[in-house]
């Protein structure tokens, strides 16, 4: 059968190619086209466009590139009708991906969501437009499958992909880790200040601001892969701090505690089982913006959502000081604290439902597509 996914970002990639993985294994003849990036180019097929030509985040940037983004939309329905799939698949994305789904739907063509959008959070009215243009919802969270039955929406829930891609991942050894990032013995702290630039400059210096009350470790910055190793180098002078780019599991997996700005990091930490604090500051513009669109949410941080509870820090705004981080740090770093949270984590990987999220959702697409031929 023909595929076509559409994937906007990296973790979509990451994802969106164990999937592909999982389909390959269930249907021995699967052709893939897809909006991705270098993971699932590996796996095989067409890439149309790579997902850093696409990666616009932030209200005042995708206002900037609405004018591309909008022919980029055109271009896809397009595509899609040429290339005539037997389903679409979209995972995540929802600003492009819910607008693309709607012309889909009227060919006639199986549309699948992997990743269900945030809605549960803000553009809670997304709901009615989903349960219009999307066959089959996905979803990674255990609390979605509650949140769209109130609006009479049925999903299916698969489990976290991120379990996935870290039970298939092989991790370097804590000596050849040291060894091969020339690190000394002292136990590492990893910094995870974020992927865009603004996010950087604002978090990064008040990571970095705890150093000097934590002489025993070593602090090392998780460098993004949208980021040059040359954008870092201000901060490594003026720090003395070392950077490693595009290694982040491996840093996480040998670090005793990690400083995370929110967002999926916050749960990859967690599932690597590292203590961390959570850390979020944004313009104040932006932020105000959030505060009014999102809804019934007492969290930021995945960890603390799907636990519902405080399991980690979490330091929004202007919380996020030299004072608060340096007394949160100690904390993870001290038992009977560390060990709560570690316990905690175990928790969160049962609520998760354990590995296989990927081959559970081919097998959906597979049984369902082969149900329909059937017919």
């Amino acid at each position: 059968m023909k595929y076509y996914l559409i994937s906007g970002e990296a973790s979509g990639d990451l994802h969106g190619s164990n999937l592909m993985k999982a389909l390959k294994t269930l249907d021995s003849e699967a052709e893939f086209r897809f909006w991705g990036g270098d993971l699932m180019k590996e796996v095989g097929g067409t890439c149309v466009k790579h997902y850093k030509e696409l990666a616009f985040m932030g209200f005042v940037e995708v206002i900037m590139n609405l004018r591309t983004i909008l022919r980029n939309i055109e271009f896809a329905k397009k595509d899609i009708e040429e290339y005539k799939p037997d389903a679409v698949i979209l995972i995540d994305y929802p600003g492009f991906n819910l607008r693309v789904a709607k012309f889909i739907k009227q060919l006639g063509i199986k549309v699948y969501y992997y990743i269900s959008p945030q809605i549960w959070a803000w553009k809670t009215g997304r709901v009615h437009q989903i349960k219009k243009v999307v066959d089959r919802m996905f979803v990674i969270l255990p609390f979605e499958k509650d949140f769209y039955r109130k609006y009479e929406m049925e999903v299916d829930f698969v489990g976290h992909p991120l379990l996935d891609a870290l039970e298939t991942r092989e991790f370097l050894s804590k000596d050849n880790f040291l060894q091969k990032y020339q690190l000394d013995n002292r136990p590492i702290i990893a910094l995870l200040p974020g992927s865009r630039n603004q996010e950087i400059k604002v978090k990064l210096p008040i990571m970095l601001s705890v150093m000097s009350d934590f002489p025993d470790y070593q602090f090392v910055i998780a460098g993004a892969p949208s980021q040059t190793i040359d954008y870092y180098k201000r901060f490594m002078h003026q720090y003395s701090v070392k950077v490693i780019n595009n290694d982040t599991y491996n840093l996480l997996n040998n670090s005793v505690a990690a400083l995370v700005t929110s967002g999926t990091a916050t749960l990859e930490t967690a599932l690597l089982n590292i203590p961390e604090v959570v850390c979020y500051r944004g313009s104040r513009i932006s932020y105000e913006i959030g505060k009014r669109l999102v809804k019934h949410i007492s969290y930021i941080s995945l960890v603390n959502l799907i636990m519902d509870k405080e399991v980690v820090k979490e330091l929004i705004q202007q919380e996020l000081t030299h004072q608060n981080l340096r007394t949160e740090l100690q904390k993870i770093l001290t038992e009977p604290y560390r060990s709560q949270v570690v316990e905690d984590y175990r928790k969160l990987r049962e609520k998760l439902g354990g590995e296989g999220a990927s081959m559970r959702t081919a097998k959906h697409i597979v049984d369902d597509l082969r149900a329909k031929d059937f017919r």
